[in-house]
């Protein structure tokens, strides 16, 4: 009874996402079943519908603007090359020496979402940057190493950029140049897909650049550009001018 009050609770009073609900949800579940080795059925009846929401999209001029308020290079050099190459941060910052293939323009993203591994392209400009970027610590192991405490031991570090500094960085930036959406650094990653299918990128390789194991997943970028929507009219329209000629 404590359990199921407590569930009422974060609904009806605290309105938690649906998706923090069920995290609490498999929390019980987990102590039910595998801890306490108890059946309890209730909690099979209770999990809310997955909610369908549209992500935020930066515009162009809006990942530019957010960029330039990032002012040490290596939070600038790691959040761009998010958007430039559609990663997840846990994949950016963990970028390794080896896995920028300059030879064939791509970047080797390894132990991705799923534990898949997969290449993405790499913009020239991209790799120019990042060049410059690793002279600066010329690190042996790390693309972006943690810069420690004292942040002068970049060169000799053994561990990748924390996430939650690139996080703050971002915040940082965003309150800097004025943007007031709702935004967090995976939307340079919704931005890069949505930018890519507006320049008339095929959605089938805009699905492989970004991991997703479904078309259905990417699919979602077609709800977030205009530009698609245009052609899609312009299209249609021309179908149906032809019944009336």
């Amino acid at each position: 009874e404590e359990l199921r009050q407590y569930l009422l609770h974060l609904k009806n009073v605290k309105k938690v996402s649906a998706s923090t609900f069920c995290v609490t949800l498999s929390a019980f579940k987990f102590l039910y079943r595998y801890t306490l080795k108890r059946a309890w059925p209730t909690l099979d009846l209770t999990r809310p519908k997955r909610e369908k929401k549209l992500p935020v999209v930066f515009s162009v001029d809006e990942v530019h603007r957010l960029l330039g308020c990032i002012h040490k290079e290596r939070y600038r050099a790691c959040l761009s090359t998010i958007y430039a190459c559609g990663l997840r941060i846990s994949e950016a910052t963990h970028i390794g020496i080896g896995d920028i293939d300059s030879a064939h323009m791509r970047l080797h993203v390894k132990h991705g979402k799923g534990g898949k591994d997969r290449f993405v392209p790499l913009p020239m400009a991209t790799l120019k940057m990042l060049r410059q970027f690793w002279l600066t610590h010329r690190n042996k192991i790390w693309l972006f190493p943690s810069p420690g405490r004292s942040g002068t031991h970049m060169s000799t570090a053994t561990d990748p950029l924390p996430i939650n500094s690139v996080q703050m960085v971002f915040k940082a930036a965003v309150r800097e140049c004025g943007i007031y959406k709702r935004v967090s650094v995976h939307t340079l990653r919704h931005s890069y897909a949505t930018h890519l299918l507006e320049d008339g990128v095929n959605l089938r390789l805009i699905q492989e650049y970004l991991g997703h194991s479904s078309p259905k997943t990417t699919a979602i970028y077609t709800h977030l550009t205009t530009t698609v929507h245009d052609s899609g009219h312009r299209a249609v329209n021309a179908l149906v001018d032809e019944l009336y000629r």
